[in-house]
């Protein structure tokens, strides 16, 4: 007879079984990433993340990308979801790490670029350190994402992961935060991975499309606007064959630029400007618009009038989410569905037209042309903005990828750099925030490390970031930073000129940013004339490693060029 011990000792043995086939918490989370295909995590780690980042030491598929600051990390997750369309995973500690988070979570929620943060917590379940470094940071987080989760147990870690990548893929993207506290991470569970789910985008309804067609059949004078939510992928491809088929001039808002080659004879412009600009003629010359991919977070290029004047323009609206109606927007006819999709039903039933006439809309765009030209053509020292814009233009090839910090020169940039392909120009015209530059750059040169990668920042908001050259440096990365010197935070003082104010509470001193560059390891070069601009820009797109430019420019004419000069112009022709 053999002993098989007492019930309670075989019921005993059973849990212990059990317990055995479960896994730690923060080794389920860890595999619940890398079933995302996440790549890299980028951050900061603290006290609260020790058991997360012993799982992640052991995994084989994503590198920690470890930054200076939490903001730099998020900005870097945010131009990864950007340029890939999948998730930027970033880590934080709790408390001061979570709050350093809070600016680059809004710029990828108002940007739609998707993003996770994954931030650290005290134990919830038992405590003895009372509310030393503890904040709310699930209800912190909530207005400025789309999706706020507090880890309250470890089963629920699969699940919970999946439904934050999803939301923050889903349009319009956007960022998403799980809280892991420190309890929960350790504890033990049988669950595993949830799968993701394959899925198509709603394609948009035949009548509406059929009501685009006729709208456009019908006008005269067509015209596409191209905005953010048009800049995804698959929709270039379609808004490129559209406009070879029809011919219609399209123009772009800042963040829809390169979505269509910026070199087609039929693009009009980027609307840079609010108002007054040559490509502001072309569009009130047009009699019905496409607006496609519009998103209220950009100012309109033109507003629509519900006060009793006239407006005979048809607005049609095209886009994955039916219009935010405000005093300024409410379209006629809205086509909701996949972007692309749209485009190409539409394209397969318009024929174009022998009554369409864009005369008027490209001598608009002929005007432009022919005044950058002129400034552009400028080699006076210190750099003339649009000289700078063409400088960088001429020296960058077709795929290269230029990262614009926040200030005044991204006016430039938006109205004067060719962008010849999407996602090679990013600008941040949605939160707008300074200090977004180099982590940009950064992420772009890991995603493209075959491509050019410059930012372009102004002095200011390459100080609010300038630590994560550091960071560039130990990843071995190629990437060039220029950096527009004029001490002083010159946007602000360009709109307080503008108004009429006294010069004041702008202006300060910068360190001597070859000696700042080599210090970190970098490559440091200072601009002391035009034709020197040239040379060192072409120097460093073929030199290897991190450089960083100080190039000094001329504010002096902004004013009158941007907030007169053009304005005069256009409403000259």
């Amino acid at each position: 007879m053999v002993y098989t011990g007492s019930a309670r000792e075989q019921k005993r043995g059973k849990r212990k079984m059990a317990e055995g086939d479960k896994r730690k918490a923060s080794d389920v989370f860890i595999e619940c990433l890398e079933e995302e295909g996440v790549e890299y995590i980028f951050g900061v780690p603290g006290e609260e993340n020790l058991d997360f980042l012993d799982s992640l030491s052991r995994s084989e598929k994503i590198k920690l990308i470890l930054t200076r600051h939490e903001q730099g990390a998020g900005f870097m997750a945010a131009t990864y979801g950007r340029h890939t369309g999948k998730t930027g995973v970033c880590l934080s500690t709790l408390g001061p790490g979570a709050t350093n988070f809070v600016t680059a979570a809004a710029y990828a929620t108002l940007g739609g670029m998707p993003m996770l943060m994954i931030t650290g917590q005290k134990p919830i379940k038992k405590s003895k350190q009372g509310r030393f470094q503890i904040l709310d940071v699930v209800s912190m987080m909530g207005p400025i994402t789309k999706y706020a989760h507090q880890m309250a147990s470890s089963d629920n870690i699969p699940s919970r992961v999946r439904e934050a990548f999803r939301i923050a893929e889903e349009e319009k993207p956007g960022a998403t935060h799980i809280e892991l506290p420190e309890d929960i991470a350790d504890e033990h569970t049988d669950s595993r991975p949830v799968r993701r789910s394959i899925v198509r985008r709603p394609t948009a309804d035949v009548k509406s499309i059929a009501q685009a067609v006729d709208a456009l059949q019908n006008a005269k004078k067509p015209l596409l606007v191209i905005g953010a939510g048009a800049n995804r992928k698959m929709t270039s491809k379609m808004l490129g064959e559209f406009v070879e088929k029809t011919g219609i001039p399209f123009l772009t808002t800042q963040l829809g630029k390169g979505v269509i080659d910026e070199r087609h004879p039929k693009f009009l412009g980027c609307a840079a400007l609010s108002a007054g600009d040559f490509v502001h003629r072309a569009i009130e010359d047009a009699d019905c618009i496409l607006n496609i991919g519009h998103d209220v977070i950009e100012k309109p290029p033109f507003f629509m009038h519900n006060d009793g004047t006239r407006d005979d323009r048809v607005v049609v609206h095209i886009s994955t989410k039916t219009a935010e109606v405000d005093p300024v927007y409410f379209p006629h006819i809205e086509v909701i569905g996949d972007i692309a999709n749209a485009m190409w039903q539409i394209k397969e039933a318009v024929v174009p037209s022998s009554k369409w006439n864009f005369d008027a809309m490209l001598g608009f765009r002929k005007a432009e042309l022919e005044h950058t030209a002129k400034l552009a053509a400028d080699e006076r020292f210190p750099i003339f903005p649009p000289h700078l814009v063409q400088q960088v233009r001429d020296a960058m090839p077709d795929d290269a990828i230029i990262c614009l910090d926040n200030g005044v020169y991204k006016i430039w940039f938006a109205r004067g750099f060719c962008a010849c392909k999407p996602n090679t120009v990013l600008l941040d015209n949605a939160l707008a925030t300074m200090g977004a530059g180099l982590p940009s750059a950064m992420a772009s040169a890991m995603v493209y490390p075959e491509r050019k990668v410059m930012a372009i920042c102004g002095d200011g908001g390459f100080m609010m970031n300038s630590q994560e050259l550091e960071t560039a440096v130990r990843l071995g990365l190629n990437l060039t930073v220029l950096i527009l010197n004029d001490n002083a935070y010159g946007m602000i003082r360009w709109k307080q000129a503008n108004m009429g104010f006294a010069d004041f509470g702008l202006t300060y001193n910068n360190p001597d940013f070859v000696k700042y560059a080599e210090s970190y390891g970098a490559k440091g070069y200072r601009v002391e004339s035009a034709q020197h601009l040239s040379e060192l820009l072409a120097q460093c797109r073929d030199t290897p490693g991190v450089h960083v430019i100080d190039c000094p420019v001329d504010y002096s004419e902004n004013d009158r060029i941007l907030n007169t000069d053009i304005k005069d112009l256009s409403r000259a022709l």
